[in-house]
């Protein structure tokens, strides 16, 4: 069911749906539709089709608007498309070239989708009169004694759950994702068993507004002078070589670094915005288990405990949690130490914690008082 507790039959439920143009939004709002809800599609412009971070294939552009109207047509259901590209801009574009500046790694999905896609898009939905709103993120809402949990998706290759762990309590209780219980292939055959016309269209790949996974070059057009070159150091501040920008590396990089002779593989271990330095060093030097967060999100209560609690933390989108423990601070820091050291902890990435298959919450990756993220044990 897609709004199972709503107090109101389907056909006098409205439900808006956020569609971007993919199969995975045409097949949620096919599904809405098709359970008897009052559907309208809802299709945001993010960015413009002809400036350089335009991708073609990439979510929320020219094709993509087009591609949503279509599918909205075939299923019967009222599409509206609105300009957000200054909203994008301010939220999502701005922070990323900044974050980058500062040496970070940033996650731009996050925060597009607890800005734009969520805070702006729910508000836009309740001005409708929708009762929910309804994406095609693979994530699971799952009713609990406490309200509705956030949980992983079924298919584990698919589960969207790091990149929405700054989904408030608030947010979740209005949200819903059909899609979350489903496997892409299964998505796949609804598209085909409704004749969706981008039944067949390929996922979008990287960020949106990166053409090729060249972010680098973003950075640079939005912030100039990011590109200054500067000296590559090993970890006793020893020159080892110099680079062109230090938007150019993150943690854990192994090429480009165009150093030799070192006799032993060297990775990016750190950058220093401030002296603008790469620090490498051996893959052991990349190994840490106390781990610094800012902007702690708790979806498991109203505060984080104040003791400590057993957890597993995601600090990579495409690594698997492992075990740790947190501790709250105030201000909505906290730290995680981890049973066992993980390699890569890069500032700017998220850090996402678990118990089992529910998102407990999160929070940002910060910098240690003296540079690196993690202390090393």
């Amino acid at each position: 069911m897609i709004a199972p507790d709503i107090d109101k039959p389907p056909a006098e439920t409205l439900v808006a749906v956020a569609m971007s143009g993919g199969v995975d939004s045409a097949v949620t709002a096919a599904l809405v539709a098709e359970a008897g809800y009052r559907a309208v599609g809802v299709t945001l412009q993010l960015y413009d089709d002809g400036s350089a971070s335009a991708r073609k294939g990439a979510c929320c552009a020219g094709q993509d608007i087009y591609d949503a109207r279509r599918a909205a047509d075939a299923i019967g259901i009222p599409h509206y498309v609105l300009d957000y590209r200054s909203r994008f801009r301010e939220s999502v574009i701005e922070p990323f070239a900044d974050s980058y500046v500062a040496g970070e790694t940033p996650v731009p999905c996050v925060t597009c989708n607890r800005t734009v896609k969520f805070r702006d898009l729910m508000g836009l939905a309740r001005d409708f009169g929708a009762d929910a709103l309804a994406t095609g993120h693979y994530v699971r809402r799952v009713a609990g004694p406490d309200g509705p949990e956030l949980h992983r998706a079924v298919d584990a290759d698919r589960d969207q759950s790091y990149f929405l762990f700054a989904t408030t309590r608030d947010q979740l209780a209005y949200l819903r994702f059909p899609l979350g219980g489903m496997r892409k292939e299964a998505v796949r055959r609804e598209a085909a068993r409704l004749a969706l016309p981008v039944a067949a269209k390929p996922d979008s790949q990287d960020i949106c507004f990166v053409p090729g996974g060249g972010y680098a070059r973003v950075v640079e057009r939005l912030r100039p002078g990011a590109a200054e070159p500067g000296d590559i150091v090993d970890l006793q501040g020893r020159r080892l070589g110099g680079h062109d920008g230090i938007v150019h590396f993150t943690v854990g990089q192994r090429r480009g670094l165009a150093i030799g002779g070192t006799g032993e593989p060297l990775y990016v271990v750190r950058t220093e915005p401030a002296t603008r330095r790469v620090v490498v060093g051996p893959r052991d030097a990349l190994a840490g288990s106390e781990i610094r967060i800012g902007g702690l999100n708790w979806l498991a209560g109203a505060a984080p405990p104040s003791g400590p609690v057993a957890v597993q933390a995601k600090i990579r989108s495409m690594r698997p949690p492992a075990a740790a423990t947190l501790r709250a601070g105030a201000g909505g820091s906290a730290s995680v130490a981890l049973d066992s050291p993980e390699r890569g902890i890069a500032p700017g990435q998220a850090c996402v914690l678990y118990d089992g298959e529910r998102v407990l919450g999160g929070g940002w990756i910060r910098r240690a008082p003296d540079g690196p993220a993690a202390l090393r044990p």
